[in-house]
């Protein structure tokens, strides 16, 4: 196992350092590194950026469209816009719904889709969790009845993520109660401006709609834009499903996260308390682990060898990370972490409260947010049955 970078891919780390300084916008970078809130805006203008110099579908293969980079270059990459501030990709079109469609779907699916999502255009939502369909994903029970030349769609999706900005959501439905109940799964493409179709966020702990219910009544869905065969979406999801785990471990911005919190602590005096730098001792210890257990993934890609089959671990490690991050960012503050007036966030001001910038971070809403992390995309108690079949045998 080799964790060095060769000279040639610490030139390509300089060339996206330097292409991210130049063409990130500081006013984006500012909220990033300060946790303040970002809007449908912020995110779609970074995305659009990076679509514009193809590098949003960095992932993708060039015969997609995409820049054809290596796992290691894809890994640097997303270190240096995480380092730099800036805000992350959101990864339902580019990371998570492209790769299906590059594997299963047809040619008229890959030209009709993978444009908007390559230039940032296009905002897409994932439709797979449901009430009582959670972890245990192959009981839903949304329901898409083929007429004709359509499906009409019908159910309930939630926890569906920033689902109130989508303008297309790729759904899992059932097409069969027969055999398996993951025999009979489907995977759709829907607009989701089709009539019957009512979006209600849902407001979280922290004050936020981050998350959404999703109701299909009578959705009427072209056959063609079915990806891949009918009652075969199970595979795909499980494609689909890699990809995000492995994106939830988040690494590089555990790494900023971790300099962030040093940062608070110095501000706030608890630096210099001992028992308070052995907690971030020993959360640095465990992102450095979790890096190395990413870089030992690259490394067994790179050299030709069968990927560790790890998705599993990467999201139990990451997400209880960034757990802990939140965690002691709200000890180091006390009672500075629980200001928070999101009206006057928005305009860029929250105060002249001790404590310099703290008070423009929310960090008691961060870190009930962050409780989420370990049951989403799979609990951590199924991740670990799933650890136990598949790689301790």
């Amino acid at each position: 196992m080799d964790l060095a970078f060769t000279p040639e891919e610490q030139a390509f780390r300089e060339e996206v350092r330097s292409w991210v300084k130049a063409n990130l916008p500081t006013d984006l970078s500012h909220k990033v590194h300060n946790a303040m809130r970002l809007t449908r805006e912020d995110m779609q203008a970074w995305a659009k950026i990076l679509g514009k110099k193809g590098w949003l579908g960095y992932g993708w293969p060039t015969q997609f469209g995409g820049p054809g980079w290596t796992a290691v270059q894809k890994h640097l990459f997303e270190e240096e816009c995480a380092l730099a501030g800036a805000p992350r990709v959101v990864p339902f079109g580019p990371v998570m719904v492209a790769p299906v469609i590059m594997a299963f779907g047809n040619a008229e699916q890959q030209q009709r889709f993978l444009p908007g999502i390559a230039s940032g255009e296009v905002w897409w939502s994932q439709g797979y969790s449901e009430p009582g369909s959670g972890s245990d994903l192959a009981s839903l029970k949304t329901r898409a009845e083929r007429v004709g030349d359509k499906y009409i769609v019908n159910g309930q999706k939630t926890w569906t993520t920033l689902g109130q900005y989508g303008e297309w959501i790729f759904c899992l439905v059932r097409t069969s109660n027969e055999g398996k109940p993951q025999t009979g799964i489907s995977f759709l493409l829907i607009d989701m401006k089709s009539p019957g179709i009512t979006v209600r966020p849902i407001k979280l702990l922290d004050g936020e709609c981050e998350v959404n219910e999703v109701w299909f009544d009578n959705v009427e869905v072209p056959v063609a834009n079915l990806v891949g065969e009918e009652n075969k979406g199970w595979n795909y999801a499980k494609h689909l499903l890699a990809h995000e785990r492995t994106n939830i471990a988040d690494v590089n911005r555990a790494k900023r996260e971790l300099e962030r919190l040093k940062r608070i602590a110095k501000a706030e005096g608890v630096y210099d308390d001992m028992r308070f730098r052995d907690e971030i001792a020993k959360l640095e210890v465990d992102v450095v682990a979790l890096e190395m257990l990413v870089l030992r993934v690259l490394s067994a890609e790179k050299s030709g060898k069968n990927s560790l089959d790890i998705a599993g671990l990467l999201k139990i490690k990451g997400s209880e990370i960034q757990q802990r991050y939140t965690e002691l960012m709200m000890q180091a503050a006390g009672p500075l972490a629980l200001p928070c007036i999101f009206e006057a966030m928005e305009a860029g001001w929250q105060g002249n409260f001790p404590g310099g910038n703290l008070a423009n971070a929310p960090l008691a809403a961060n870190y009930f947010n962050m409780r989420k992390t370990t049951i989403y995309g799979g609990s951590n108690e199924v991740q670990r049955n799933i650890v136990a079949q598949t790689v301790l045998g």
